[in-house]
């Protein structure tokens, strides 16, 4: 039986994630989040002083590592070696981690194969990076959503002020500017547009707007 794979790839910030998340619910599809287990992967690394550059550190510490995605109550947890860490992960230190250490092959085959074979059993919504590109090349419908640097630095300042967290907005578009630059020009799959993907710029848009927006692109398969 064919399962149906919608793909969302962009950028650190487009709202990849929240409207992934709002698009699966409202489908009824399992929502991957696989920023959730690079994350994850990052944390382990973290907490066993493993450098980004430390290849050698990081392709053994691969071999001890066990990500996956459960849902209870209708809830994502991510597990790293059975433990739930979905709190831990969403720091901006693990999330910077995360970016740097999946320039690395082995990283990311590492959690390839399991996106892959969830993808074959459910109907999914996987956002990413590289979902289009090189995870799921045949999903059904492949959307690159992106915004403005300048957005999406005001997005990411929002959040983190709501969390009586104080930032520099400037030293937030840096940052988002530097992920941009490593996600796109790593050796290995880069963060690209598919060819056959449809570009979302949400800069103006609402989450419901850019909601709408893919579910109409669905309805014209």
């Amino acid at each position: 039986m064919k399962h149906y794979n919608i793909a969302i790839d962009g950028p650190a910030g487009a709202g990849k994630s929240t409207v992934a998340k709002r698009l699966a619910k409202e489908l009824g599809f399992i929502y991957v989040d696989t920023g959730a287990m690079y994350r994850a992967m990052a944390l382990y690394f973290l907490r066993n002083g493993i450098e980004a550059s430390q290849l050698d550190r990081i392709e053994q510490a691969c071999r001890n590592v066990d990500v996956t995605i459960d849902y209870q109550n209708g809830e994502q947890h991510v597990l790293l070696n059975g433990e739930d860490v979905s709190r831990l992960i969403r720091t901006e230190e693990v999330g910077n981690m995360a970016s740097a250490s999946s320039v690395h092959k082995v990283v990311r085959l590492k959690l390839v194969e399991l996106q892959r074979e969830l993808a074959k059993k459910q109907n999914v919504v996987m956002d990413g990076r590289e979902i289009g590109t090189f995870v799921l090349p045949d999903a059904n419908l492949k959307v690159y959503l992106t915004a403005s640097v300048s957005e999406r630095a005001r997005r990411r300042f929002g959040e983190l002020k709501e969390k009586g967290i104080d930032a520099d907005i400037k030293a937030i578009e840096k940052d988002i500017e530097e992920r941009d630059h490593r996600d796109m020009t790593r050796e290995f799959a880069p963060l690209k547009k598919a060819e056959d993907a449809v570009l979302v710029d949400s800069s103006d848009m609402t989450i419901d707007e850019v909601v709408d927006t893919i579910k109409s692109l669905i309805n014209n398969i």
